[in-house]
């Protein structure tokens, strides 16, 4: 039987990320769109997400003024969205086999959900590529801790997953801007020893404090994956999510960290959870410019390493 290419897994955009679209071979980064809300329990569209954010992508400006970087002299290549499956489990192996090929390109994947759950075939990629648990980190920012054992008699689905990430990897967690927990995920997280910072103190502690938390949390992390679940927003300023929780962050403020924390370690990088059909597209546009910057500060990164290099030689 003929091995299928991952290539054929996808189907090209109608819109393309940025309107910037490198060859693959000479790209750095990498958008894949995964139109997937199977397991969705309160609103649902994410599906249409990826869609909504590359149309929000191409009407906004591409100039970073954090990093002062312009997006356009990025080298991006956007692969289009992922043929998906009614199954959580067939649609997660895509995922993984999709990762896989981009890690050992060597390349930076940008998932765009979809809902929270993908992200677990993304970190499946990256076990297989590095079964060692050290020097890896996963920085999640989220309304929610997602380490339920199970959500409506379900294991492997948006509340459960995080907890199925932890068990298959081993990896460590940092969850940030949290608000929206139960009982049992606050005594597994004490179990496990996973450290939380909650969107109050954020909010009382301010950007400095909380970068300077972060990046002591991650400071012997080798590589880290960045999930960003757009509910860790405040819904006046994201309405359109799947699962919308009061108190959250300030844009500019997500933004502040953001810019704080992200570096050449960034591994991958999701995003998550917009549903674009409860608001008029402001949601999409903060996902489209949180990508934007994320990945402006990824490479300021590397400019500044190179930079710093040459000065050594």
């Amino acid at each position: 039987m003929r091995r299928i290419s991952y290539r054929e897994l996808f189907v090209s955009p109608t819109n393309i990320f940025g309107g910037i679209q490198k060859d693959f071979k000479e790209a750095d980064y990498v958008i894949l769109g995964v139109p997937f809300d199977a397991t969705s329990t309160y609103r649902v569209g994410a599906r249409f997400a990826p869609a909504a954010i590359r149309e929000a992508s191409l009407n906004i400006e591409t100039y970073s003024l954090r990093a002062n970087i312009d997006l356009e002299d990025l080298k991006i290549h956007d692969l289009g969205d992922l043929h998906i499956s009614g199954s959580v489990k067939e649609t997660l192996r895509r995922v993984e086999l999709v990762l896989a090929e981009i890690f050992k390109s060597r390349k930076v994947p940008v998932l765009i959900g979809g809902e929270h759950t993908i992200t677990l075939g993304a970190l499946r990629a990256l076990k297989g590529l590095n079964p060692s648990v050290d020097g890896i980190t996963v920085v999640n920012f989220d309304a929610h801790l997602d380490l339920r054992e199970e959500y409506l008699g379900e294991r492997l689905c948006h509340a459960a997953f995080m907890r199925r990430v932890l068990e298959e990897t081993g990896y460590k967690l940092v969850e940030i801007g949290t608000r929206a927990v139960c009982r049992e995920e606050v005594e597994y997280a004490e179990r496990r020893g996973i450290r939380f910072i909650t969107s109050r103190e954020i909010l009382k502690n301010g950007v400095e404090n909380t970068v300077e938390r972060i990046n002591r949390l991650t400071d012997e992390a080798d590589a880290v994956y960045l999930t960003i679940d757009m509910d860790v927003l405040d819904p006046a300023f994201a309405p359109a999510v799947q699962n919308p929780e009061p108190d959250g962050l300030p844009i500019n403020m997500l933004l502040e960290v953001l810019s704080g924390i992200c570096d050449n370690r960034v591994t991958a990088l999701d995003l998550v959870e917009v549903a674009p059909a409860y608001d008029m597209g402001v949601t999409a546009v903060q996902a489209a410019r949180i990508i934007f910057e994320v990945l402006s500060f990824i490479e300021r990164s590397k400019r500044d390493k190179k930079h710093l290099n040459r000065e050594n030689v």
